[in-house]
């Protein structure tokens, strides 16, 4: 292990510290493990894997032309286009 310094607010160092007791773990495990969990979740999250990027069927056909300016017209409109 390799020893690292963080800068952190006062309040967010005494919340983790408060959690790493409760948990019965180190600061330093407490951090270790938050790194873990984030660096894992991030490998596994791509943009294809995104439900804004992997969802094939928002529109068929060719866009229209004011699509930018109306698009809640597009998205939220009940009414028939």
């Amino acid at each position: 292990m390799h020893r690292t310094t963080l800068m952190l607010p006062s309040e967010l160092k005494a919340r983790a510290q408060g959690r790493a007791q409760e948990l019965g773990i180190s600061f330093g495990e407490l951090v270790r493990q938050a790194l873990e969990t984030e660096l894992s979740a991030s490998q596994t999250r791509s943009r294809g894997e995104d439900p804004l990027f992997a969802d094939n069927a928002v529109f068929v056909g060719e866009a229209p032309a004011d699509l930018s300016e109306a698009h809640d017209r597009y998205l939220y409109d009940e009414q028939e286009l």
